[in-house]
């Protein structure tokens, strides 16, 4: 029986190389020079300080832009609010999100669900398995879910005839 898989998982090979393009231009900046600021991966996320809450953001928008020129989606990313540090300074944590969690799950299987589309959807872990009886109607769900517009960067893998 045909089916894929839908998920949202993030390429960390890109992430890591847009930390360091990012950690070289703060380097290199003027505006950022005496202020501290650092950006590093740790378990939590992205983590980002600076001598003022401004910087922090500064930096985070840096950090942006090199995503973007490397192809890493911007829907991976939650940005917590920048909280102040004991020196005076500012952090802020930013969370990368990766897998499709339960209500988004949910969501995608209901909206395959109501489309009246003959696939069967079902949640497996943070992915969802569609399958049906042709390729069409695979590619007819591939289509709804691509016009869904939710706040996740989803991939379609493992086409299976």
């Amino acid at each position: 029986m045909p089916s894929f898989d839908i998920v949202s998982k993030v390429q960390w090979n890109e992430v890591d190389n847009a930390l360091n393009q990012s950690q070289k231009e703060i380097a290199q900046r003027f505006d950022f020079k005496d202020t501290g600021t650092a950006i590093e991966r740790n378990e939590e996320g992205i983590t980002i300080r600076s001598a003022s809450e401004e910087r922090v953001k500064a930096a985070y928008s840096v950090l942006q832009d090199k995503l973007v020129k490397r192809k890493v989606s911007l829907k991976h990313l939650d940005p917590q609010k920048p909280e102040p540090t004991g020196k005076g300074g500012s952090k802020m944590l930013v969370k990368v999100k990766e897998g499709i969690d339960g209500d988004h799950a949910k969501d995608l299987v209901r909206r395959i669900k109501d489309s009246k589309i003959k696939v069967q959807a079902s949640i497996q872990e943070a992915q969802v398995r569609v399958s049906g009886k042709n390729r069409d109607d695979l590619q007819s769900a591939i289509q709804l879910v691509k016009e869904a517009n939710l706040p996740l960067e989803l991939q379609f893998i493992n086409f299976r005839d």
